[in-house]
């Protein structure tokens, strides 16, 4: 069983007016939030303990959890103090994840597994070796990125079918991957990190100069919902698609 952690404590600024009332992993498309599409992911493949840390309009994100909170499925990372970031939100709760490998979701991406397909989640935790990886990266194919407007983050030292060794694009007007917004990695790759706010691009970047950052080719549609207009853009193409 794995452990897993949905980052949404953000702001969620984006969104314009919107986020001023709701909490971005709240924001509905086609009627089902954000955060509770992710959480159907986890259920599916049974992932537990799964922590969701909270910072903006936080009693929304609790209420709106309490049911799960009760009966254990969710526990809160708490940062109303002060939001953390990505890489300061997970070290903040590793102690509500425990020792082993977990997946760390965004709450803003939005992913459908191709149809035949292992979901992603699954995919990720079989793939993941601890002994020479820091993280796995759910990598996609930039100009495949629904809501995505980058030029992309990563180079791949091989075939991305399979966890391929990443680096990041420097100065090179574009490339051909970028991180999806979903990975499995452990508490080792956390170690001498700072406290407090930071950005799990750090820890990237430390595990890519170390040989240990990797990534896998995601096969079905991605979305990024940040925005009005991505959750616009999500509801058209789950709608074409026949799979809301």
């Amino acid at each position: 069983m794995t452990a897993a952690m949905i980052l949404a404590a953000g702001k969620g600024t984006r969104m314009g007016e919107l986020s001023v009332r709701l909490p971005k992993p709240l924001v509905p498309v086609l009627g089902r939030t954000l955060l509770d599409r992710a959480l159907d992911r986890l259920d599916a493949i049974s992932a537990a303990p799964v922590v969701v840390n909270v910072h903006h309009l936080a009693d929304q994100m609790e209420a709106h959890l309490g049911p799960r909170m009760a009966s254990g499925s969710v526990v809160i990372s708490d940062e109303r103090d002060a939001l953390l970031e990505t890489g300061g939100g997970v070290k903040k709760a590793l102690p509500l994840l425990g020792r082993a490998p977990f997946l760390v979701i965004n709450s803003d991406a939005l992913w459908l597994d191709a149809p035949g397909e292992e979901t992603a989640l699954t995919t990720l935790a079989a793939a993941f070796d601890p002994a020479r990886m820091d993280a796995l990266l759910l990598l996609v194919e930039t100009g495949a990125a629904l809501g995505y407007e980058g030029t992309g983050d990563f180079f791949a030292g091989g075939d991305p079918a399979t966890p391929a060794l990443l680096r990041f694009r420097g100065e090179a007007p574009s490339s051909p991957f970028m991180y999806g917004g979903i990975m499995i990695t452990s508490p080792a790759a956390y170690e001498g990190t700072p406290d407090g706010a930071w950005s799990n691009s750090q820890m990237f970047r430390r595990a890519a100069g170390n040989g240990r950052l990797f990534g896998l080719l995601h096969r079905g549609d991605w979305m990024h919902v940040g925005s009005p207009e991505g959750v616009r853009d999500a509801e058209a193409r789950l709608t074409a698609l026949g799979r809301g």
